[in-house]
């Protein structure tokens, strides 16, 4: 554990919730990854925009060794009205931003991301220790800001200013400055890890196929839905269960019922994490044909993690994730390419059996875990610090 006091600023949305140990809770990876980050430190605090709680639900608290909230106001609008509001928003919260930097040893700030991206340029004027973790799609730059994110790291990283890009390649994240390193990105502890068993096919057919995501444009939900009517020729048992809320939900349903799959497919809408687990583990097959920028897909290793093998396109990090031995990559989001690799995955039970097994082999080595202690290896090495009596204090 590093002696020192983190600040981590972050554009994560929490809601205050009662009964609580930080008296918060968001949702995504975002819990876990705190817990994690927090046993490598002192004591960590979250500085984030927060609203009072209001209907949302899949939520999970925010705990943590000697964790705790400091609450922004939340920026408000989406697109261009959120930029606009940017500005104001700065106006309403700098101060908070940069009294807690100024009592924080280190900082950590996970962009892309308005906050994070503030906190970043205040913990460098304030030349503290800083962690900055890229969490979007390095290999993709479209927009102006995602040009400056990346131009950022590979300028200011080095020294105490530890630049890690979530991904994976036989390359290094950066041509241009070395002191860049990839990350994975994560949600399972070793412990929910070990219990997944290699699963097989069911004897009367009713495979149960499965995606997780937001439901919005290229995430590949409406290519799954669209490739069922092929597969269930082969298979006229099999399902689709839908994890996930968005914009494209109720389309998404229109589509399946157009499709005379009404009762073929199970819409399940934001779900706890939990749940979303618990589905994992009563499914057979995970099918994500993203065509959107994908950064490092959590819900792919938690798949993997499942014992489901997995049918993906060759997007971002998912062919360094995906061999053929534990599933297919698409050469595209095509629904006949799709249906034609579930097919061949659930024709062959003992192939099955194999991929499944090595499904959760695979999955093993992205435990929350060894993302925490290579993370504090890493800051070990730039920040200098040495491990004194079971800890690690700042070396003088």
């Amino acid at each position: 554990m590093f002696s020192m006091r983190l600040a981590v600023i972050s554009h994560k949305l929490v809601w205050f919730s009662e009964g609580t140990t930080s008296e918060y809770q968001t949702d995504g990876g975002f819990p876990f990854q705190m817990e994690a980050i927090s046993e490598l430190f002192e004591k960590t605090t979250l500085i984030v925009p927060a609203e009072k709680l209001s209907g949302q639900s899949g939520l999970m608290p925010l705990k943590g060794r000697n964790l705790g909230v400091v609450a922004l106001s939340a920026v408000k609008g989406h697109g261009i009205r959120r930029k606009l509001a940017v500005p104001l928003w700065v106006l309403k919260n700098v101060r908070i931003i940069w009294g807690e930097i100024r009592r924080a040893d280190a900082v950590h700030t996970p962009i892309p991301g308005d906050v994070g991206t503030i906190g970043m340029l205040l913990a460098l004027v304030m030349r503290k220790p800083l962690l900055v973790r890229h969490c979007g799609n390095w290999f993709v730059q479209r927009t102006l800001a995602e040009r400056f994110w990346k131009w950022s790291m590979e300028f200011f990283g080095g020294g105490r200013n530890v630049m890690l890009a979530t991904g994976g390649s036989s390359k290094a994240p950066s041509a241009r400055n070395p002191n860049l390193k990839w990350i994975f990105s994560t949600s399972l502890r070793r412990e929910q890890m070990k219990h997944a068993k290699p699963r097989r096919l069911p004897s009367d057919g009713r495979i149960r196929l499965v995606i997780a995501c937001r439901q919005e444009e290229r995430k590949g939900t409406d290519v799954v839905i669209e490739s069922l009517p092929a597969i269930l020729e082969t298979f006229p048992h099999a399902s689709l269960d839908v994890i996930g809320d968005g914009s494209l939900l109720s389309e998404l349903r229109q589509r399946s019922a157009d499709l005379g799959l009404k009762d073929k497919v199970r819409f399940h809408g934001r779900v706890s994490h939990s749940k979303v687990i618990e589905l994992f583990g009563q499914g057979h097959l995970f099918c994500y044909p993203t065509s959107a920028s994908e950064g490092f897909p959590k819900v792919v290793l938690e798949a993997l993690a499942s014992g489901m093998p997995v049918i993906a396109t060759r997007v971002s990090v998912l062919p360094q994730l995906i061999s053929p031995d534990c599933g297919i990559l698409l050469d595209s989001a095509a629904r006949a390419e799709l249906a034609f690799a579930v097919i061949e995955i659930v024709s062959d039970d003992t192939k099955y059996a194999e991929m499944s097994a090595k499904a959760i082999e695979s999955a093993a080595h992205y435990c929350l875990e060894n993302w925490r202690d290579y993370i504090g290896a890493t800051l070990r090495e730039a920040w200098n610090v040495n491990s004194l009596s079971g800890g690690f204090e700042t070396a003088r």
